[in-house]
């Protein structure tokens, strides 16, 4: 069980040298909007693909066939310049299975010099534009700045959202209403 523990804390610290490395030299190249812009593109191809998500976790592949790959989905995807470079080195180091956590990292930074607050809204079914929206502006007021809002789909919510900021969490869902009613009447009873 120790070992598990410390590989998790490897992968942060390897992710989080990586991340602050990337933002300092995107930051330099007056490109972190771009470099942005190409890793949230691969994050959206390892979720849709599983055999690129097996390629960066699987310490089966050799060094080889992990960076020609990755330079192979690179160039079909476009991503190059800072971003491209930087995930080719990664694959070359042998540290693909730390990139999620280096792309989080990276996201992370950019949010913070842009004074920018991370929200998780959990919602019963998928809101409209409008209701995002709205939502976004709401956590703005509370936040006193602009709040990303990440939505997250859960229907055993029945209604309401929960929101999670920061190290706050707001529960307004009605399964957790209904929860309290239930309770409430049972000690009644």
């Amino acid at each position: 069980m120790a070992e598990g523990g410390s590989q998790g804390s490897l992968v942060s610290g390897v992710a989080g040298r990586y991340a602050t490395a990337l933002f300092e030299l995107a930051s330099e190249g007056n490109a972190v909007d771009a470099v942005s812009a190409d890793l949230n593109a691969f994050s959206a191809m390892l979720a849709e693909s599983e055999d690129l998500r097996r390629l960066i976790e699987s310490p089966a592949f050799s060094v080889e066939e992990q960076t020609g790959a990755v330079n192979a989905v690179l160039a079909k995807a476009g991503i190059s310049g800072i971003a491209g470079n930087f995930i080719g080195l990664v694959a070359s180091k042998r540290r693909l299975f730390a990139l999620p956590g280096m792309i989080q990292g990276y996201k992370n930074l950019v949010a913070e010099a842009k004074g920018i607050v991370s929200a998780e809204v959990t919602v019963a079914e998928q809101p409209t534009a409008k209701r995002v929206e709205e939502i976004r502006a709401a956590l703005a007021s509370v936040a006193g700045k602009d709040v990303d809002v990440a939505i997250k789909i859960d229907p055993a919510l029945i209604g309401g959202l929960v929101v999670k900021m920061g190290s706050r969490m707001v529960d307004a869902s009605l399964k957790t209403k209904l929860n309290s009613i239930r309770l409430a009447m049972k000690e009644v009873g």
